[in-house]
């Protein structure tokens, strides 16, 4: 059987990860608690001064570790910001599997694929690093492929939804679903620079445009 694109891309992460993210995941106490007091401070910079302004220098000034210690745990910024695009990134893919596992029928899928946007667009809003993240990733190509990565996961969540209730072209499901998963990206991260009741109003009508299952088929 070929394999499905979420392990596909399941496979990719595991390749990647050794030069993208954290060259290091410490199991001592000491050592995990000197690796979250870098990531809280990166998030803190890269909300003060944007991804483009901050250096490894100011991170080791902020959390008070030395240099060494700091290029133990993660080779460059990019690694960093990885880091913290993946722990964002795992929240974010429960929650998809979750409002997934939800479908019962074809009917279910217009409003699943609506609250999955209602809810990227609150993690957006609870975790305004998240947008900081992003703008690092239009500028980084490894940041853009850790990114694409998990737009490829996240597809592969719904085609795998979506298989139970369609008996079309499989492939056109995996198309479909990566480009709605891409739309509703771009629509939240274009929300989350309106204020409220702008930002409630375009995805009102965002979520209006959103499929169900029949124009899948």
């Amino acid at each position: 059987m070929a394999k499905t694109r979420r392990a596909k891309a399941e496979q990719a992460r595991v390749a990647q990860a050794p030069t993208v993210i954290a060259r290091l995941a410490p199991t001592q106490k000491r050592s995990r608690e000197r690796f979250e007091k870098i990531l809280a401070c990166a998030e803190e910079l890269l909300l003060e001064k944007g991804s483009d302004a901050f250096r490894m220098s100011d991170i080791v000034e902020r959390a008070d570790v030395p240099f060494g210690s700091l290029y133990q745990y993660f080779p460059d910024k990019t690694a960093i910001i990885a880091t913290l695009a993946e722990r964002y990134n795992a929240i974010g893919r429960e929650c998809v599997r979750k409002e997934l596992q939800a479908m019962r029928s074809a009917d279910d899928l217009h409003p699943v694929l609506g609250r999955i946007t209602d809810g990227f667009f609150r993690m957006y809003r609870k975790e305004p690093v998240m947008a900081a993240i992003w703008q690092a990733t239009l500028a980084d190509r490894r940041l853009q492929a850790l990114d694409k990565e998990d737009c490829e996961y996240l597809a592969g969540l719904l085609g795998d939804a979506l298989r139970p209730f369609t008996d079309g072209d499989q492939d056109a499901v995996e198309s479909a679903s990566r480009l709605i998963l891409t739309l509703i990206g771009a629509a939240v991260r274009h929300a989350i620079t309106l204020d409220e009741p702008e930002a409630k109003r375009v995805l009102a009508q965002f979520k209006t445009m959103l499929p169900d299952l029949p124009a899948l088929r």
